[in-house]
């Protein structure tokens, strides 16, 4: 009988301390934004352990990737709430309305990132894609002028070099190259760019297979090439890190240490990231004789050498923080979707003639396009954007509101409406769900490159892959160079088309798409395996 009482008044207790205040906070938090129309839910998006979509328990990470339009196409409206008990009840709003994305992005102040969900990625230092405030305005005093039009000019260049050594010494004279997945090229491609335009290293397609002393792991992935296919042969250092990078979050260096094989794999490899890091900053400034240079890594430490404040001077510890920034942005993104726009050319037949007959165009004879060309090959950065409106790298851009404050849209009648936004909310900028939001794209589930032509078309206030106004990625003319230098080599030379298996025939054409793009995420999205086939035209 005492033991019973004793659970009951454990109960009690329980309700009183800690069930009754969530709910209470919950009630307040509808209250707060007039009960407007999305989620309610026990667990937030953000809510790690319980990382589904479940209704009535979490609305799920990265929704908008898998619902794009869905969720605000049956609210009726462009913005879309969500309230959670757990971990403490709070307020999310989810947009897909580009003037109010213009204004969040434009406002710093207002609209700060909130710096917890970025931890990730400080794993190395602290970086301009952490910091806030007077600390992120140093910091990009310093990083921004590395991507300079020399800089571009560079990418260009480099990346024409790495294609010819890929068709010459790697391919040779194969009318047909099989590939087993899409980023078994693309990876390796982005790779070998960074190396000489963001680190001044030129590197071989067969080359730096073999760690150097002190070291256990090579320093890029290399592709090894043999008479019928090309695959990944070694989860280099970077790889393993960029893609595992999460584990660093969910445990401890000592458990990943003594932790299953995949575990003791990465922690190997961050400790090896790390090590090159380090030794590349040191070399650098102990150099006697500096070379004029416009890689990133040289601009970034000129740059900060030539500081006059030395209390503005970034730290070791900040320079390899944004090394690495560089790093990841500078090969991941652009390597993720260069393989998903060949996929896309692959299962679009028609718009791939339609890029070809631009590249003949515009390089007429053959001609090798020149950076000079690039503001001509309209058409192969409009395939880079349409490819980024499918599959933005970061699919989910956090905010958070640092006032109270109110948004201003239009419901599906027409009609202005308020929406009240409370001090500290949060604010999820949805990026497939603006660009695939049918008031600014037509057929937004046809891939169609065309659309990005027009200068004057409404969809490019919707279009939203690097972000935007202060905050806006300081890489995209490194990604947009790299990425039409490269789709205007491959296709101007290939024929790129999927590549046939006995047990997907007679798969419909929805089904093989579905196939293809079926994604995988890391830091970024990335396709799981899309087998291709590029035939010499």
């Amino acid at each position: 009988m005492f033991e019973t009482q004793t659970l009951v008044s454990l109960g009690v207790g329980l309700a009183v301390f800690y069930i009754v205040p969530k709910i209470l906070g919950f009630r307040r938090a509808v209250q707060s934004i007039g009960d407007w129309p999305g989620f309610r839910t026990i667990f937030s998006d953000r809510f790690l352990w319980f990382p589904f979509t479940v209704p009535g328990i979490s609305p799920g990470p990265q929704r908008s990737f898998y619902k794009k339009y869905q969720d605000f196409a049956q609210a009726g409206v462009d913005v879309v709430s969500a309230v959670n008990y757990l971990p403490t009840p709070q307020v999310t709003y989810y947009v897909a309305d580009p003037a109010i994305a213009k204004e969040i992005v434009g406002a710093r102040a207002r609209f700060p990132k909130p710096l917890e969900f970025y931890d990730i990625l400080a794993a190395f230092g602290s970086n301009i894609l952490v910091t806030e405030g007077d600390e992120w305005k140093r910091q990009r005093k310093i990083a921004a002028p590395a991507f300079s039009e020399k800089n571009n000019r560079l990418v260009w260049d480099e990346t024409v070099l790495i294609l010819h050594d890929l068709f010459h010494n790697v391919w040779g004279d194969r009318e047909v190259v099989e590939l087993d997945n899409a980023m078994d090229i693309t990876v390796g491609i982005t790779l070998l760019v960074i190396g000489v335009a963001g680190f001044g290293r030129r590197i071989s397609w067969n080359e730096d297979s073999i760690a150097p002393q002190g070291h256990s792991m090579t320093f890029k992935a290399f592709l090894h090439s043999d008479l019928a296919a090309y695959a990944m042969l070694t989860l280099d250092a970077l790889n393993e890190v960029s893609h595992r990078l999460f584990l660093r979050i969910l445990f401890p260096d000592w458990i990943l240490r003594w932790g299953t094989p995949s575990m003791r794999h990465f922690i190997r490899a961050f400790e090896e990231i790390k090590l090159y890091l380090a030794e590349m900053v040191e070399a650098r400034r102990a150099a006697k004789t500096k070379e004029e240079r416009y890689d990133l890594f040289s601009n970034l430490l000129d740059a900060n050498e030539d500081e006059l404040d030395s209390a503005a001077k970034l730290t070791d510890e900040k320079l390899v923080g944004n090394v690495f920034l560089f790093l990841v942005a500078g090969y991941e993104t652009t390597a993720h979707t260069l393989a998903y726009a060949l996929i896309l050319l692959a299962l679009n037949p028609e718009e791939q003639e339609a890029f070809y007959q631009n590249i003949k165009s515009v390089l007429p004879e053959g001609r090798e396009p020149t950076y000079d060309d690039f503001s001509s090959l309209s058409y192969s950065l409009a395939v880079f954007n349409e490819t980024l409106r499918w599959f933005p790298p970061v699919v989910d851009i956090p905010k958070q509101s640092a006032e109270d404050t109110t948004f201003t849209t239009t419901n599906a009648a027409g009609e202005k409406i308020a929406i009240p936004v409370p001090r500290g909310s949060y604010i999820t900028l949805c990026a497939p769900s603006l660009h695939h939001n049918p008031k600014y794209f037509d057929e937004p589930s046809r891939f169609r490159p065309a659309r990005f032509l027009d200068p004057g078309s409404r969809a490019r206030d919707a279009f939203l892959p690097f972000s935007g106004g202060p905050r806006g990625c300081i890489g995209r003319g490194f990604a947009e160079t790299e990425a039409v230098a490269a789709l205007t080599l491959l296709v101007a030379r290939f024929r790129v088309t999927v590549r046939e298996e006995a047990r997907f025939a007679g798969e419909t054409r929805e089904a093989r798409a579905a196939r293809l793009l079926r994604s995988q995420h890391s830091l970024t999205i990335y396709p799981e395996r899309a087998p291709l086939v590029l035939t010499r035209r």
